[in-house]
């Protein structure tokens, strides 16, 4: 029965069990395309049907992650389809259990909101906090619930995505950030705020802002 149920795999070489974090990320990936197409869907066209599928998917993904075995759910099956020509990439599965586990919690209260027919506040904060994760996971490489596995528990996390757990001496120059790239950031976020103004008012046809964004937020609001 272990076979099936552990959490993680044992690599030679590796003091804890491991995860594929290039998996671990595809899966991130694929879930918040998913997510952000019903959030969409909600707020464009004030329909459910896709938001509500995806809760069912999200939590018997992240029951079959933490309480059977990830390499079992199936956005991790799917994500490693995409990338099992790639090298693995190895991270501790210790805080990814972790983190999964408040997967699993997002997850049962989404659901709890689907089964009751209830929307509001409450259950778009949820839907903000599941794409946040996603998006960090996906896009930047970062853990936000590994990061949170430290601080609420005290221990060390090992082999961390990209290493940074290992990272204590100096940054490597093509790692460093120069005074001129901060300076073209910053000119850049200055030309956005200047050009806003004229983008909407001569170029951009934007038709009832505040309309659109009101409804979309009473979508959630009445959910059914």
């Amino acid at each position: 029965m272990s076979k099936y149920f552990n959490f993680g795999e044992i690599v030679a070489s590796y003091p804890t069990r491991v995860i594929n974090e290039r998996e671990a990320r595809a899966s991130a990936g694929i879930m918040f395309l998913f997510s952000y197409t019903g959030f969409m869907n909600v707020f464009l066209h004030h329909g459910d049907f896709v938001t509500d599928l995806f809760t069912f998917t999200f939590f018997i993904e992240f029951f079959v992650r933490v309480f059977i075995n990830p390499k079992y759910a199936p956005y991790m099956v799917l994500a490693r389809l995409f990338v099992r020509n790639q090298k693995p990439e190895y991270v501790g599965a210790p805080q990814k259990k972790f983190a999964w586990t408040i997967g699993i919690l997002l997850a049962s209260a989404m659901l709890y909101f689907v089964l009751m027919n209830k929307g509001g506040y409450i259950r778009l904060s949820l839907c903000y906090a599941c794409l946040t994760f996603f998006f960090f996971e996906s896009v930047l490489g970062i853990c936000l619930g590994c990061n949170l596995y430290e601080l609420i528990t005290r221990q060390k996390a090992q082999n961390c995505p990209g290493g940074v757990c290992e990272i204590d001496t100096p940054k490597e120059p093509i790692q460093k950030i120069s005074f001129a790239q901060l300076a073209i950031l910053a000119t850049l976020v200055i030309s956005i705020y200047i050009a806003y103004p004229y983008v909407k008012e001569k170029i951009y046809v934007y038709h009832q802002p505040t309309d659109t964004w009101t409804a979309g937020l009473s979508a959630f609001q009445n959910l059914k």
